[in-house]
């Protein structure tokens, strides 16, 4: 296989930015920015996740059995760089962002521009990531959103012709 083919042709897929959050029992929190994310069933609703196997989110969803998905608008590139890194709670913040705990007990970011919980009920391992499986139990949009909803989210090549995942 031509390495660079591959790594080019995997880069076409578009990608949304999405912070992912779920918090132990212990307190504890994951906050990470991801975008393998795509809706898998309607009925039940289930979203997939692809979360890096070695990741503290990693380990924290397995063990919470929650995650949700803080969909980020246009204009939230700073909030996409700023979980690009582990960070630590301080209190109703993560990483100078405000959030409350949603029905499942994971961290909802404030400032998202939506969001949708969900309980695990699936994980595939294979490779260097695990495709978590969610259902979700609530979903909420914060203000009003004209035209194409998917066209409100913010994506990976909103960050810069440099910044690429994966390939």
């Amino acid at each position: 296989m031509d390495a660079d083919a591959k790594k080019t042709a995997l880069r076409m897929i578009p990608y949304g930015l999405y912070i992912l959050t779920s918090e132990a029992k212990d307190g504890r929190v994951a906050a990470a920015t991801v975008n393998w994310v795509t809706q898998a069933s309607f009925a039940p609703p289930l979203v997939v996740v692809g979360v890096k196997a070695d990741s503290g989110a990693h380990d924290i969803i397995k063990e919470s059995g929650s995650f949700a998905l803080n969909v980020l608008g246009k204009g939230q590139q700073g909030q996409a760089f700023t979980f690009f890194k582990s960070l630590e709670r301080e209190g109703d913040s993560i990483g100078g962002e405000a959030f409350s705990a949603g029905a499942t007990g994971a961290p909802v970011l404030a400032n998202a521009l939506a969001f949708v919980e969900c309980k695990l009920v699936d994980t595939v391992e294979k490779g260097d990531h695990s495709v978590f499986v969610g259902e979700v139990v609530e979903a909420g949009v914060r203000g009003e959103i004209s035209g194409r909803a998917d066209d409100a989210t913010l994506l990976l090549k909103d960050l810069g012709d440099s910044v690429f995942y994966g390939g």
